[in-house]
């Protein structure tokens, strides 16, 4: 409570609204301390901030999270999907590179190189570093 004997007044609420209730006050002064003449003060309080204004919010909060919690779901169920759709584009690879011949994907790795030499120069970069990885790895 303020030295000069004045109401205490509520802090004001966060989003602008009048609750019901403020914060409460300090007991007044009486007595030999309090100057001759001069009233006692009751300890009331006038407060702006109630509990209308938490809940508010907290149900702001809550609804904000919830639907950043449907948001989260439904993006890792598409990247399950396309998780999924890619490894069995990579499994049906893996089977067709099992039943070709050597020589026939050796003649084919030769005319992609011809046909887009960048695309290879980088592909074969990209390979042989995760072959120094791997190996280096091992040591």
């Amino acid at each position: 409570m303020p030295d000069n004997g004045s109401i205490n007044e509520g802090k004001p609420g966060m989003s602008g609204t009048t609750g019901t209730t403020g914060t409460p006050g300090t007991p007044g002064t009486t007595g030999a301390n309090r100057p001759s003449g001069s009233p006692a003060t009751t300890g009331t309080t006038t407060g702006a901030t109630g509990t209308g204004a938490g809940t508010g919010t907290a149900a702001a909060l809550s609804q904000t999270a919830h639907d950043y919690g449907q948001k989260i779901s439904e993006v890792a169920s598409q990247a399950k999907d396309y998780v999924t759709d890619k490894v069995s584009v990579v499994g049906d690879k893996f089977k067709e590179l099992q039943n070709a011949d050597l020589g026939e994907l050796a003649e084919n790795a030769k005319e992609y190189a011809r046909q887009k030499p960048g695309q290879a120069l980088l592909i074969s970069a990209a390979a042989g570093l995760l072959l120094g990885l791997i190996i280096r790895g091992r040591r």
